[in-house]
């Protein structure tokens, strides 16, 4: 099962990465399922949006993934579930009774998807369509893919200069590009060579240009290693994530920098703690 838990440092929320690793765990498996029971536990972030009954006979026809919201595409609908700070999905044959935070069920004849999540600021959201305003509330403001075709980097750059805060805050704000959270956010400017506190409007086109492909590498990696395992992050097989092995910064403070060796510094940014080189790192 997989679960995010608190480090010396903050809570490991699920990233893009780790949300896109769960999706290619179970969508595979799940693809054509015949839903045959919904079940809802305790209240989470934002209700379900309709009665758990009206899911049955519907199909999974494929699941998507739009930021760190998994997008499962029904036969009449659409169920968009997030993670939140603490949740987790597994998909599984045999799965045991519901316990204390389980708190939805989606049984199918190939196998039942379960959230689990301690803290309860996960949730799962029906809509009618992704162009319904209860998706569109959740999903119409979120930035572009990183992963995708449409993340340019003339584009990134442009909407760089619209911003006069920190390039850190702007990365994990997600309305320039989605998903690139904590870890990935001070990974990818680490190997860009650009201070966290830089003020996304003073990055340069080269600098803005060499941020936007350190993004991609770093995510792409991130998700090639099955994401990070800092606690006992597993996907919904139950495999570990490895990318934190290659970490040049994140969760590194004190210890020596894996270029210049002078020691990795960290800081709080938005109430989440950055990690840097101030010699590899410019302002």
């Amino acid at each position: 099962m997989m679960r995010f838990l608190t480090t010396a440092y903050a809570l490991f929320m699920p990233e893009l990465p780790e949300v896109e690793v769960t999706r290619l765990s179970f969508a595979d498996r799940i693809q054509g399922a015949h839903i045959s029971h919904a079940q809802l536990g305790k209240p989470l972030r934002w209700p379900l949006g309709c009665e758990p009954q009206s899911l049955v006979d519907q199909q999974v026809l494929g699941v998507r993934r739009r930021g760190k919201y998994l997008l499962l595409d029904l036969s009449a609908g659409l169920l968009l579930m997030h993670l939140g700070m603490s949740g987790s999905v597994t998909f599984s044959i045999h799965t045991p009774p519901a316990g204390k935070h389980d708190h939805f069920d989606l049984v199918t004849n190939l196998g039942t998807l379960r959230l689990h999540d301690p803290r309860r600021f996960g949730a799962v959201v029906f809509a009618p369509s992704q162009e319904h305003a209860s998706a569109q509330k959740l999903l119409g403001r979120l930035g572009v893919e990183p992963l995708g075709d449409f993340f340019n980097a003339v584009l990134f750059h442009q909407a760089l200069k619209l911003r006069k805060t920190a390039i850190k805050q702007v990365l994990l704000a997600g309305e320039v590009v989605v998903g690139v959270g904590n870890i990935y956010a001070s990974e990818a400017l680490f190997l860009a060579g650009i201070r966290p506190t830089t003020r996304a409007m003073r990055l340069s086109r080269p600098r803005s240009d060499r941020l936007h492909a350190a993004i991609c590498d770093v995510l792409a990696r991130a998700v090639a290693k099955g994401g990070s395992t800092l606690k006992d992050f597993s996907n919904a097989q139950g495999e570990s994530g490895y990318f934190q092995l290659e970490a040049m910064v994140y969760d590194r403070a004190g210890l020596p920098c894996k270029i210049c060796s002078n020691p990795i510094k960290s800081m709080r940014q938005g109430q989440r703690s950055t990690f840097f080189c101030a010699i590899c790192q410019k302002p």
